[in-house]
């Protein structure tokens, strides 16, 4: 019987009742070792900092919820190079690795997808946070690093707050790119949508709201979650952003959120270990081991 991986981290690797989080990630891990097991695929959900794990025993390492990666960067990017040599990934490496950094949506961007308007500030930048806000051209922007998740160091700017957040920038540059989009209130009004796709397939979309004039959707700062009924030019476009990358995601998930004119706007594409709220959509579960099964079967066939 094939057997892999399902990455995690620590915080989510073991059933804690008092977290509504680790329950979601048990969840969702359960659905998909239940689909595996189906189709005649064990698995193990494993931290993927776990040093005495032999990676050379699984057929596969599929990325789910590695979610604090960003934080241990060095360290991840380390164990990366190791694992990769000892079993196959999914995503596939060169996928992760692109994905890793926002600056991915420049490419995208060049393919001709709308992206929000964003500027990025490599290490040794010499401009202030004053002159890169004026050089935009925006009332308001967001600031984040190029390398984040669930909001890490993610700043709302104008004119008023900027000069407080001068050393913030000049200190976190020190080690990592940063990046300004333009913010749009629609975050707040409206929201932001994630469509999944999985094997090429558009599968379901979830609408996550902030709570109040917050601009943050995730649920740590207070953001809720919706059923979402994509439109088909919603699908088109989530699919066709698939379509564009090579080699082919297995599944991930298209963030959406609309300009100040009611367009749509890529806001990030998370291929490396995206929620999918497959509770929400138990079905999505089955398409992702189907996925998984015709990666292991390419695998065997190539080798």
């Amino acid at each position: 019987m094939p057997h892999v991986y399902l990455l995690t981290e620590s915080r989510f690797l073991n059933r804690d009742d008092s977290n509504h989080h680790a329950q979601h990630v048990l969840e969702e891990d359960v659905l998909l070792s239940a689909a595996l097991l189906d189709l005649g695929i064990s698995s193990q959900r494993v931290n993927w900092a776990d040093s005495s794990i032999d990676w050379s025993t699984a057929d596969a390492a599929v990325f789910r919820t590695t979610w604090d990666y960003f934080d241990r960067f060095k360290e991840f990017e380390s164990w990366l190079n190791l694992a990769s040599k000892q079993v196959p990934l999914i995503n596939p490496l060169s996928l992760l690795r692109w994905n890793m950094d926002k600056h991915y949506l420049l490419d995208l961007n060049e393919r001709g997808f709308p992206i929000v308007p964003s500027i990025f500030i490599e290490q040794g930048e010499k401009r202030s946070l004053a002159e890169l806000h004026a050089s935009s051209g925006w009332d308001e922007v967001i600031l984040k690093p190029c390398i984040s998740g669930t909001a890490r160091h993610t700043y709302r700017l104008d004119q008023s707050n900027i000069p407080a957040h001068e050393s913030i920038l000049a200190e976190l540059l020190q080690d990592e790119a940063m990046m300004l989009q333009e913010f749009h209130e629609s975050i707040i009004e409206r929201g932001e949508v994630s469509h999944m796709v999985i094997n090429g397939r558009y599968t379901h979309s979830v609408l996550k709201q902030s709570k109040g004039d917050d601009f943050r959707v995730q649920d740590s700062f207070g953001g809720t979650l919706h059923a979402y009924s994509a439109s088909p030019s919603e699908i088109a476009l989530a699919e066709s952003v698939f379509a564009s990358c090579a080699p082919s995601p297995i599944y991930g998930r298209l963030d959406i959120m609309w300009n100040n004119e009611g367009g749509q706007m890529i806001g990030e594409l998370e291929i490396i270990e995206p929620d999918l709220w497959m509770r929400m959509h138990p079905e999505a579960a089955i398409n992702f081991a189907q996925g998984i099964q015709r990666a292991l079967k390419a695998q065997e066939a190539a080798s």
